[in-house]
């Protein structure tokens, strides 16, 4: 391998890891709170559709003011969805497993995403609009950190930004202390005078937010035309990721990028010529969250490093 294909594998990484770290970032906050959402494949998918949708309607004017739509219109759709989940599992206390996997019908490849892409005939037309990169300050042409760090978009900037201030919220702040709290005992939480049902709505609305701005990215950047199920899987994969990075920010970011670089692998390797079979490289990812699942369930889980204890269970006052 010389230096070239490795920057063309970190900067494919880093490409197929952004949507992961900001919806990974975001389910992680759900389920600090209590709140396992299942469903976030399916908002991915309705952010992407409504983020596509949003960009075609600009049929002129600067791409960064309709991405900037976009990723706006998808962040506030990707809430709502989530918010259908806050009202069954935190209101009505409906089972959460159940409830996020009726979410991910309701909205996946045959539900509504797929539905507003009929509607809209998204299918029919090519993508007007794409989230434009950044010069940072004219340097985008330096060797391996101008195509890795100075030349991104804005929401591979932001998935960094919100991954810091994710770990700061979570063990430097008190409102950080009250939610790990909610997860992990909410009685307690409640007899201190936490507001359990607020912070388990707020923060898993914030993660359906993240969900759909996540979505966006597909259709803005990875692949700016529409098609059904254009996530492939990516909201498994954050949940998964969750569990890989024991609820910890930080470990997220790492955990994406390799799923990104595996995700990857198979279009920079074909760049070069180098043709493995394709459905090697197809079921890599999902291999790999196979084996981070069982590895973070098992032997590597005892380091007091196991999801919050109250994840997953209603709250009764």
């Amino acid at each position: 391998m010389n230096d070239w294909l490795i920057v063309a594998l970190v900067a494919s990484g880093i490409l197929y890891g952004t949507p992961l770290i900001i919806a990974a970032i975001g389910e992680l906050l759900a389920e600090r709170s209590g709140v396992l959402n299942l469903g976030v494949e399916g908002i991915m998918l309705m952010g992407a559709a409504t983020a596509f949708w949003t960009s075609q309607s600009f049929v002129s004017g600067p791409s960064w003011a309709a991405a900037t739509t976009a990723i706006l219109v998808a962040a506030l759709v990707g809430a709502l969805t989530a918010a259908l989940l806050a009202f069954a599992v935190i209101t009505m206390q409906a089972n959460q497993v159940v409830s996020g996997l009726a979410l991910l019908i309701l909205c996946g490849p045959l539900g509504l995403s797929s539905y507003l892409g009929e509607v809209g005939n998204l299918t029919e037309t090519s993508g007007l609009h794409r989230l434009p990169k950044l010069d940072l300050f004219g340097l985008a042409d330096l060797p391996i950190i101008g195509p890795l760090i100075l030349n991104q978009d804005i929401l591979v900037y932001f998935s960094w930004i919100l991954a810091a201030a994710a770990a700061f919220y979570l063990y430097r702040t008190r409102a950080g202390l009250h939610l790990r709290a909610v997860g992990e005992d909410p009685e307690a939480a409640d007899a201190m005078g936490v507001n359990v049902t607020q912070y388990r709505y707020v923060h898993t609305l914030l993660g359906g937010a993240l969900a759909g701005i996540a979505g966006s990215y597909y259709a803005l950047v990875i692949a700016p035309n529409w098609v059904d199920n254009v996530t492939a899987g990516a909201g498994w994969i954050a949940i998964a990721l969750v569990i890989m990075a024991f609820w910890r920010p930080t470990f997220v970011v790492l955990g994406a990028y390799l799923f990104g670089i595996v995700t990857s692998l198979g279009f920079t390797l074909q760049a070069l010529g180098i043709n493995w079979p394709s459905e090697i490289f197809s079921a890599m990812p999902y291999v790999l969250t196979l084996m981070a699942v069982i590895a973070a369930s098992g032997g590597l889980g005892k380091y007091n490093l196991k999801a919050p204890a109250a994840l997953g269970l209603p709250f009764r006052r």
